[in-house]
């Protein structure tokens, strides 16, 4: 009898399977809005996947580093731009080629959503400031690593 209890409680709180984001995996560039944005995605590593991404407009740069895995509020993307504190964004949706990350919390973006279709990769924040619908958008390509934008 302990053994059965012992075994459902064990089946009750084992964690859900990663869902498999190794689409993501790779070198990723965008060359639009007179910017360059390049984003690079480990592939999936006992459930965690690392990135980091650089944008270059003008004399400008900026980054961010993120992660994708397990945290304590489930399976989430966790975005540090620019080194700030960490923001956990939780699987809210995914499937085949896409996944939407979200937290109602934060002021902007509540969420992050990434869709693969062959070698393009579109990534996009949504929220609202002020009261407003807004949103971001990028569009990479799969290129070979440290690939830059023509001049």
């Amino acid at each position: 009898m302990l053994t059965a209890i012992l075994a459902a409680a064990l089946i009750q709180t084992a964690s859900a399977p990663s869902p498999d984001l190794s689409w993501m995996a790779g070198y990723w560039l965008d060359c639009s809005s007179g910017r360059e944005v390049s984003e690079t995605w480990s592939d999936p590593r006992g459930g965690l996947s690392v990135g980091h991404a650089v944008t270059v407009q003008r004399d400008r740069v900026s980054f961010e580093v993120s992660h994708i895995g397990l945290s304590p509020q489930g399976f989430a993307y966790i975005a540090q731009p620019g080194g700030a504190p960490p923001t956990v964004f939780v699987l809210a949706e995914s499937g085949p080629g896409r996944a939407v990350f979200a937290n109602p919390e934060n002021d902007f973006p509540t969420r992050v959503i990434y869709e693969r279709d062959g070698d393009a990769l579109k990534a996009g924040i949504e929220g609202e400031i002020d009261g407003q619908a807004r949103s971001m958008e990028w569009n990479f390509r799969a290129v070979p690593l440290n690939t830059r934008c023509p001049l």
